[in-house]
């Protein structure tokens, strides 16, 4: 469940992100969007707040039915520069990949998969589920060190978990509460899912940067309420953010050191500039080596040319 990206969500421009230096509470809407057969509400990137650490883009899937045949039916499509992490609070979903890889995925449960310089992959009904669908799913910008080399691809079954006065985080991603995920990261970062049943006080690095996106139920952050469809930027500076929970509520806590590399985000590409765009695209509009072959029954998503291509440069 990836993708795409385009100008309505960030200008794809080169641009670095502010990174407030004091607390903050920035409430920004997402926006609505079809991927595949599933709706999503895309909270980040979104114009002016492009990166939360290196976390780039989040989508909040479903909740949608599914059949046993017809799923996130998304075909494959290509990455670069970015890892992709799914997360799923209810149903299943079929991954594949072009370094042959193929898992379900199951709440409880993280896929993460490395682009480097070049992947591809699909998402699909796993032949045996019915039911309720509904997750995340986020990108991370890779730095200028990993961003060029191979693939991967990681399934974590079990994922460290503490109890909270007032929740259970699960640690998807990096550390948190002394506790750390087994899962890939590439920079100083951390990204938690959130159990909530009352009100509670989870700690921070004072030096990193945070937001938290909803995905069920509503919490409360310095006074401004926050439902399903909203991000709230956080800034930097906490030691410890208290959210103020009235019903049980789904969220996850995003955060890390704030990327300072100048990104440029195009379709389903992570680069810094537009020419590493243009040669992706190029690549995969001609269908050659570059991002493999994946194992789907479905049909290759196809890209339109970057604008920047079809007229005189913005």
């Amino acid at each position: 469940m990836s993708g795409p990206v385009s100008s309505t969500d960030a200008p794809p421009a080169v641009a670095d992100a502010s990174h407030p230096s004091a607390p903050c509470v920035e409430v920004t809407d997402s926006r609505d969007e079809q991927v595949g057969h599933i709706r999503v509400r895309r909270a980040l990137p979104r114009k002016g707040r492009r990166t939360v650490g290196a976390w780039c883009f989040a989508d909040h899937m479903g909740p949608a039915d599914v059949t046993e045949n017809s799923g996130l039916d998304v075909g494959p499509h290509p990455h670069i520069g970015l890892q992709t992490v799914t997360w799923l609070t209810d149903g299943e979903v079929l991954h594949r990949d072009s370094l042959g890889s193929e898992q379900v995925i199951k709440p409880g449960q993280l896929n993460l998969m490395t682009s480097g310089g070049a992947v591809s992959h699909a998402e699909e009904a796993t032949g045996h589920y019915r039911g309720t669908l509904e997750g995340i799913q986020l990108w991370v910008a890779l730095p200028e060190a990993t961003r060029h080399g191979g693939a991967a691809f990681e399934h974590h079954a079990e994922l460290p978990q503490v109890e909270l006065s007032g929740a259970v985080a699960t640690v998807l991603v990096g550390d948190f509460a002394d506790l750390t995920s087994p899962a890939r990261h590439d920079t100083p970062l951390v990204g938690v899912d959130l159990d909530l049943h009352s009100p509670t006080t989870v700690p921070l690095l004072r030096e990193w940067e945070y937001a938290v996106v909803v995905l069920d139920g509503e919490v409360g952050i310095d006074g401004k309420q926050l439902a399903p469809g909203k991000l709230a930027y956080l800034g930097q500076g906490r030691d410890h953010l208290t959210l103020d929970v009235r019903q049980r509520t789904r969220a996850v806590l995003l955060g890390g050191e704030p990327f300072e590399d100048p990104i440029v985000m195009w379709w389903n590409f992570v680069a810094r500039d537009r020419a590493e765009i243009d040669a992706a695209y190029a690549s995969w509009a001609r269908r050659d080596d570059r991002f493999g072959r994946v194992r789907s029954s479905l049909p290759l998503i196809p890209a339109k040319a970057p604008f920047w291509q079809e007229g005189p440069s913005r």
